[in-house]
């Protein structure tokens, strides 16, 4: 089904206030008509340990989404970049405790993840390459931080033992796209659609924060990919 373009930007927006009401601030960035993807602006950067890693994404037609952050970035964070042959997108980083996990998929070449590993580790993480499952777009899609060593992961996605001994909320297969969420403290924002993950997160001891994500699903879309987190000074 094509995409409600009006219904698209209600749900933007109601993202946005879910993220504000679980305590943060929000930064919004003028949308570029020229990159019709650039709402997925988790792809242009990884931040973690004080830095913003600038990508180089994957798909040739995003390659210049990441210019319009990188100066907004540069006024909180100090910035390194990429260069060619290295392709890489943020949804495919994903942080649990210290250790940094990089999706090799489609999107993200070992030059990438290689990348990854010269900037981060010399700032004390551990940087661990994950293959992402066949027919996945990200790392993310499947799995996302909640916190400490704590995450949300789908099962018969990717193997629990790769996450060594996180603490892992499970999603049913069924419920997949809800691995997804953006957390903060012990509140997770999370697709609406899918009950049985809400009802695991607060079993979990989480209050979850349910907005609807019809239409950013139909352009392969999910909540951390409209978002990037910056750490608290």
């Amino acid at each position: 089904m094509p995409i409600d373009t009006g219904l698209a930007r209600t749900q933007h927006a109601a993202y946005c206030m879910a993220l504000e009401a679980i305590g943060l601030e929000v930064t919004t960035i003028p949308a570029d008509d020229r990159h019709p993807d650039c709402c997925f602006i988790e792809d242009t950067a990884v931040i973690a340990a004080g830095l913003a890693l600038i990508t180089r994404p994957g798909a040739p037609s995003r390659q210049g989404e990441p210019a319009a952050v990188a100066p907004v970035l540069a006024a909180h964070l100090e910035l390194a970049t990429m260069t060619q042959p290295a392709t890489l997108d943020g949804g495919d980083c994903m942080q649990v405790g210290t250790t940094l996990y990089v999706g090799r998929s489609t999107r993200t070449n070992a030059a990438g993840i290689a990348r990854v590993a010269e900037v981060f580790a010399p700032r004390g993480l551990r940087v661990v390459a994950v293959d992402v499952p066949s027919g996945v777009l990200h790392l993310k899609c499947v799995c996302s931080p909640l916190g400490g060593d704590r995450l949300l992961l789908a099962r018969d996605s990717i193997p629990s033992s790769v996450f060594g001994r996180a603490d892992i909320v499970w999603v049913p297969a069924s419920e997949t796209f809800a691995a997804n969420a953006v957390a903060l403290g012990t509140h997770v924002v999370v697709a609406a659609e899918y009950p049985r993950t809400r009802d695991a997160l607060a079993a979990a001891g989480f209050e979850t924060h349910a907005i609807a994500t019809t239409e950013i699903r139909k352009a392969d879309g999910s909540l951390t990919c409209q978002s990037l987190v910056l750490e608290a000074a």
